[in-house]
């Protein structure tokens, strides 16, 4: 397993839940139905206070787990995944092995 910070691209249904990824040059497709979670951050180490009003991305952030196939082939891989409120850019935070390890 290893952890990451690094930006990806995700493509997402209407409703906000990822269909697919692309990481490194190739495109990934949802092999499973994605899980969702929120993760509390320890905002008060990061920022100086916290202003009226902002709430979504201040004190958790939204997790994805997706797992995914190399175009839609291949073997499965399981990403945990984040998307920054203030931005809408996503990152990879963890990458799974492939052998050996359940989900």
């Amino acid at each position: 397993m290893g952890i990451f910070t690094q930006s990806i691209e995700v493509d997402c249904i209407p409703a906000g839940v990822p269909l697919r990824m692309r990481w490194q040059g190739r495109e990934y497709k949802l092999a499973a139905e994605p899980v969702r979670w929120f993760q509390r951050r320890d905002w008060w180490k990061e920022e100086l206070r916290a202003e009226r009003g902002r709430g979504p991305g201040l004190v958790d952030y939204e997790v994805w787990r997706l797992q995914v196939r190399l175009a839609g082939v291949g073997p499965l891989r399981t990403f945990e995944v984040s998307r920054q409120v203030e931005t809408g850019r996503w990152w990879i935070i963890k990458i799974h092995d492939a052998c050996g390890e359940s989900a």
